[in-house]
């Protein structure tokens, strides 16, 4: 019964809200035809033969042709027809198939293929009708290796193709849609040799449209005369014949190739995909429309049926119909913001699954195993606040405790600690170490860099040397004997505080006690190091600290299972950083006030982006730019250059070099972006400040500032700048707060830019944005921690579980699911 109702239901609903208000709404109703085709054949199947189904998909024959008083009659009648047949019920089941014999649900029903294979989301691509082993080889380069892939490759715009014009109404230079009949389909050679051009001439009864297609004279072959064609395409006139409309390359459609064939390239919103070399986007956009014909009627909903009804959401598959084809939503803003109701229910089921795994992630965090209840320490941190030449701010006392609220609790902690540049993280970071070591543990400090690394390992042992704690560093460039040395001192204990890069939680590093691990800048490296440490057979607390602001929503998302601490506060005293925007023509004044800088004893640094697909063009820039600045512009100074190719003893020697002031001016690629601390350094130049993210610019002008002396960062750009850069560039200029201008790059770049998932370790975002989408967001979490707190399993939904260990795949660590 449940079959049947929810196929009347799919019905009644564009029915009843198009008869509300007097039919208000009549006007909705779209492409009836079509979709009264498809549900009247799954009536059939569920209701049996007759029960006035012929009646029914009658009644919305040519309906969209219909005055509005014929069409308001016709709902009618049908609404009637739905009532009876409800009240009727389903055909009855005489003798139960071997697939649902026994079987408590039956499950939704795997349509075939013409091959006799059943589709479902997990069936490889290939194995699709028209598709195959080669051209599933080019689908792998955009991510699509099955069903579920296709489906989830949403179009990234629409267009508006179904406003017909009439042939002898047409506008040069718009867009235009026009349908007709076929008068000729000739091969045209021109007078440059092998140069054809095939050219279509299609009438309407008004005029004449040419389609002219540069040497694609196999076409032809496509086209007969008197058949019924749609064109869509920007309408020019050809001065040759009389200013006649002509269409270059047109997207076209055969109308009478097939009795059941709907339009899908033109005359209606066509979906517009992003394609790839060797698969057109026209390509793609037919294989889509034989995988949501083939397998969205008989999707089962992973979402639970009181979800759907409290957020008023689609059902799975006709979301998925909508958003690939759309039908009922007619205005093209709302679809290509990602707005529709189609689309705000993929976004809210795509959020549903991501705070689910998160919600499982935190519960099996907390819950699974018992973690280590400390003791405060009440030797270690006083002496080291005794020899500390400041105070604490008060933001740092109030994540210092929240930090040891957690380690005094039986439970593991995994805390993230925000902070903007300069905020102090590095002591609140030894307060938490020195609890763990004066409990008897070991920590350890993992960093992204090795120059990150390093400097940690400067900072922590200036500060631990009066406590007589011993730091050790393992890097990448140990001897095999000062390796093997080390190791031993990790494995037995003598080694109380360990840093280096995450070889630390790798391979044959074993700890004796480890009580604390502190990952700095944890979106380098990504949830599963964490998770790493847990395998290893370790129970330890775990610190998260990020100088990359991140605003609460995207902190919510992406670090959904860890407890959030903010230090919002600079040290007193500390001056900000003066930005200033400079062009091409004031250059030399740029560098004239460099030139005053180094001469009151100060640093710079001078900073080239790299292009990944120019990186090797862009490098040579740098370096030539090291030697015109050497030559030309700074002789009496000493200029160093540091990028991302030099080896690692090359790096550590040009930052040595430039921290003990031997450099006064670095010229450097964004290798320094994190970590690299020189108080004496005041100048931030920024070659090409477009080519950044406001988040990396703010952690490239938080290298400077670092002192006692005013800071300045000037970023010089080209002759102009693009509306959208230089937007981004003055909204940077204008603040200094690190949380305001990650929300202000979050809404201009948007989350998968700002900080993609993928390398974040949670599942990809396809219908989602994090900021459009925040109300989703909030809801859909609220749900998930309520759902796993319910049902841990989610044993009494299955089609849910599924589509979590689907997206999570495998991702979830330690924590299991049913």
């Amino acid at each position: 019964m449940d079959d049947l109702k929810t196929t009347l239901e799919r019905i009644r609903k564009p029915l009843t809200f198009a008869a509300r208000d007097d039919f208000a709404h009549i006007r909705s109703l779209a492409d009836m035809e079509r979709f009264m085709r498809v549900q009247v054949s799954e009536l059939r199947r569920l209701a049996g033969p007759g029960n006035g189904l012929s009646e029914l998909e009658r009644l919305f024959e040519g309906f969209d042709g219909l005055q509005p008083g014929e069409k308001k009659e016709r709902v009618r009648k049908a609404m009637g027809l739905l009532e009876a047949l409800e009240k009727r019920g389903p055909a009855p089941h005489h003798e139960p198939t071997p697939a649902t014999a026994g079987s408590p649900s039956r499950p939704a029903p795997q349509r075939e293929q013409s091959g006799g294979q059943a589709i479902s989301l997990t069936t490889p691509i290939q194995y699709c009708k028209g598709i195959g082993p080669k051209r599933a080889e080019v689908l792998k380069k955009i991510g699509i290796a099955t069903v579920d892939d296709a489906l989830s490759y949403l179009p990234w715009r629409y267009e508006d193709r179904g406003n017909l014009k009439k042939m002898s109404r047409l506008t040069p230079g718009a867009y235009e849609t026009v349908s007709g009949s076929v008068v000729s389909a000739e091969v045209v050679q021109t007078k440059r040799q092998r140069v054809k051009i095939f050219e279509l001439v299609v009438s309407d009864g008004s005029g004449f449209v040419t389609g002219s297609w540069f040497n694609q004279a196999f076409m032809k072959k496509a086209f007969k005369t008197g058949q019924k064609v749609v064109l869509s395409g920007v309408v020019k006139s050809n001065p040759y014949r009389g200013n006649a409309p002509q269409m270059d390359n047109p997207d076209y459609e055969v109308l009478d190739s097939g009795e059941g064939e709907d339009l899908i390239h033109t005359g209606r919103t066509v979906p517009i995909y992003r394609a790839t070399a060797g698969l057109s986007v026209r390509a793609i956009r037919t294989m889509m429309k034989q995988i949501i014909d083939s397998c969205t009627a008989s999707l089962p909903d992973p979402l639970p049926d009181e979800l759907i009804g409290k957020y008023g959401l689609l059902p799975a598959g006709e979301a998925l119909t909508e958003v690939h084809f759309p039908a009922r939503e007619k205005n093209i803003d709302v679809l290509n913001r990602g707005t529709s109701a189609a689309h705000r229910r993929l976004s809210f089921e795509e959020l549903f699954v991501l705070e689910l795994g998160l919600a499982l992630r935190k519960q099996g965090l907390s819950a699974v195993k018992k973690g280590i209840s400390f003791k405060p320490s009440m030797r270690l941190e006083p002496q080291l606040r005794k020899q500390l030449p400041f105070a604490l701010t008060k933001a740092q006392e109030r994540v210092v405790a929240e930090i040891q609220r957690d380690m005094t609790a039986d439970r593991p902690m995994n805390r993230l600690v925000q902070g903007d540049v300069g905020c102090g993280k590095t002591v609140v970071a030894m307060i938490a170490a020195l609890t763990a070591i004066e409990n008897g543990y070991q920590a350890c400090i993992m960093a992204p860099t090795e120059i990150l690394a390093v400097q940690h390992g400067r900072n922590i042992s200036a500060m631990a040397g009066p406590l007589e704690i011993t730091v050790r560093m393992l890097t990448g460039r140990l001897r095999k004997k000062q390796k093997e040395a080390l190791l031993e001192e990790i494995g037995s204990g003598a080694a109380q505080i360990v840093i280096g890069t995450h070889a630390l939680i790798e391979g044959d590093v074993r700890f004796a006690r480890l009580g604390l691990a502190i990952i700095d800048e944890q979106h380098r490296f990504g949830v599963m190091q964490r998770s790493t440490l847990t395998s290893k057979g370790y129970e330890p607390d775990v610190l998260v600290m990020t100088a990359t602001p991140i605003p609460r929503t995207l902190a919510l998302t992406v670090y959904g299972d860890l407890d959030v601490s903010v230090i919002d506060e600079l040290p007193p005293g500390r001056a900000p950083v003066q930005t200033r925007i400079f062009f091409e023509s004031r250059r030399a004044e740029a560098y004239q006030f460099i030139e005053e800088e180094l001469k009151k004893g100060r640093q710079a640094y001078v900073i080239y982006p790299l292009v990944e697909e120019t990186e090797k063009s862009d490098l040579k820039a740098a370096t030539e730019m090291a030697a015109h600045l050497q030559q030309d512009i700074f002789p009496r100074w000493n200029v160093g250059l540091l990028h991302g190719r030099m080896k690692s003893d090359e790096k550590e020697s040009a930052m040595a070099r430039f921290v003990s002031g031997e450099t006064q001016l670095l010229v450097s690629t964004t290798v320094i972006e994190v970590g690299v601390d020189v108080p004496n350094a005041t100048v931030m130049f920024i070659e090409h400040p477009e080519r950044f993210g406001l988040a990396q610019l703010h952690q490239l002008r938080g290298r400077v500032g670092r002192g006692a002396h005013q800071s300045h960062c000037i970023l010089m750009g080209p002759r102009m700048f693009a509306e959208e850069a230089r937007e981004r560039l003055n909204a940077f200029a204008r603040t200094n707060d690190g949380f305001r201008i990650a929300e202000e790059d979050l809404r201009l770049r948007g989350p998968g830019e700002f900080f993609g998932t993928r390398q974040s370790g949670l599942p990809d975002l396809r219908a989602a944005n994090i900021i459009r989408d925040a109300d989703l967001l909030e809801k859909a979490r609220e749900e998930a921690f309520e759902y796993i707190q319910r049902d841990p399993t989610l044993a009494g939904y299955p089609p849910l579980r599924d589509l979590l260990l689907r997206k999570w795949q495998g991702r979830l660590g330690l924590i299991s699911v049913g």
